[in-house]
């Protein structure tokens, strides 16, 4: 039995996609586990580059099953349209399930999602307005649409009857209009014709392939810095990211999960609102921007970037169990003379090294550095740990003593083949 689960370690964007993608070539299923359409994934497939939002990236092998779990938001159309400019690029053999559990993103998510927004002011969240937030809330509130649901003509009617009479005053609230009941009935009845031959209980399926010693894969959204609990909140998604969090979104038990890689960036990176304490607000973080593309998948927003903060991977291990390290993303530092790594905040006075649970207190940490030299050799064509130039190998090694875990796989080029494997994690 072998549960590996690819995790962000940052604020999202670490490069998730790339490495699911080549771990998943030994993996007979890949698990989508949290998040929604709000989360996107770039994966560079022969020289071809694909933007996944909600669909697994298992996508691409016909031999993997590709699992929607209980713990996602499904926008059905938007999937649709995925599922849709995926075939129309060739992408037309593959395996698919979705757990009848999933909550559906409605219509009204959607328009509550960016009015709630603009109402913050200055003070926005950063959302994509993807209608994600208000999903997982009526999840909560147990007025949320499962994707179950929509092929139970009956009781869909009645469902959406019931959310309406209270979404329907909300966007009144809001000054916008009502929708319309019958409308979005038929709509969302045509989606589940549709998606209802993805539809299963993915739980016992899972728990299935687990008696049958498969190879399982789960595949996280956003990074640990964005967890609902442990995050820097209210900055934050609406789910958690977490390893943790896999056995309950995807309905099997915490025993089973044994390898956490952590994907993190060989600087740091984050979209949206929020505290940052290694931020780069300069020439050097415009120039590291544009080497690494930092602009969002789905929002195509400028990602903020800073140095390298070793509190927030700290932060990682130990609240997810990161157990091996993916290090993204490295061959973008090449050519910088000196590079700093954020060891410890300063808080009044005081060094911590870790983040505080407050956005208050958390505004007022300053980082604390250490300096190593960078390194100008090309590192993109190499195959191995050991052609890394020496500085290179030394940038690693300081990740690991800072850690206490080890950089099992690094990244230093988009393809498949840019990535170095030093340890098998899977």
């Amino acid at each position: 039995m072998s549960c590996c689960v690819v995790m962000g370690s940052q604020w999202g964007d670490e490069g998730k996609g790339k490495i699911t993608d080549f771990l998943a070539q030994e993996a007979d299923v890949v698990v989508r586990y949290q998040g929604g359409n709000n989360a996107g994934h770039t994966i560079v497939v022969d020289g071809k580059k694909f933007a996944l939002q909600s669909v697994p990236s298992g996508i691409f092998n016909p031999h993997i099953v590709n699992v929607v779990a209980d713990g996602v938001v499904l926008n059905p159309k938007a999937f649709l349209e995925e599922l849709h400019g995926l075939e129309e690029r060739g992408i037309t053999n593959y395996q698919l399930k979705i757990s009848d559990r999933t909550q559906v993103i409605m219509p009204y998510h959607i328009m509550l999602d960016g009015a709630s927004e603009n109402l913050k002011g200055d003070h926005k969240i950063g959302t994509t307005k993807k209608g994600i937030g208000p999903c997982y809330t009526d999840k909560a509130s147990r007025i949320g649409i499962r994707m179950g649901d929509l092929v139970e003509p009956e009781f869909f009617k009645e469902r959406l009857h019931e959310a309406l009479m209270i979404k329907n005053m909300e966007l009144k609230m809001y000054g916008l209009p009502e929708v319309n009941e019958e409308e979005i009935y038929n709509e969302y009845l045509g989606y589940g014709k549709i998606l209802g031959k993805y539809l299963c209980d993915t739980s016992v399926f899972l728990n299935d392939c687990i008696k049958q010693n498969k190879k399982i894969l789960f595949e996280g959204a956003q990074g640990a810095m964005l967890c609902l609990d442990h995050g820097t909140y209210p900055y934050v998604t609406s789910s958690s990211p977490l390893a943790s969090s896999v056995p309950l979104n995807a309905g099997i038990a915490p025993r089973y999960i044994d390898t956490v890689v952590g994907i993190c960036k060989a600087y740091t990176t984050r979209v949206g609102a929020g505290p940052f304490p290694t931020e780069l607000d300069n020439e050097l973080g415009q120039m590291i921007r544009e080497r690494g593309h930092e602009y969002g998948t789905v929002t195509k927003r400028p990602r903020r970037v800073g140095y390298l903060d070793a509190v927030v991977l700290k932060n990682a291990v130990r609240i997810a169990g990161v157990t091996s390290w993916s290090l993204m993303l490295f061959d973008v530092l090449t050519g910088i003379d000196e590079l700093k790594i954020c060891t410890h905040y300063e808080l009044d006075g005081k060094l911590i090294d870790y983040e505080p649970g407050t956005l208050s207190v958390f505004e007022r940490c300053k980082p604390v550095y250490i300096t190593v030299p960078g390194w100008t050799e090309d590192i993109t064509h190499v195959t191995s740990f050991d052609e890394l130039p020496e500085n290179a190998k030394n940038y690693i090694r300081k990740i690991e003593e800072l850690t206490g875990v080890s950089v099992d796989m690094f990244s230093v080029g988009p393809d498949r083949v840019q990535t170095i494997v030093r340890k098998k994690v899977f």
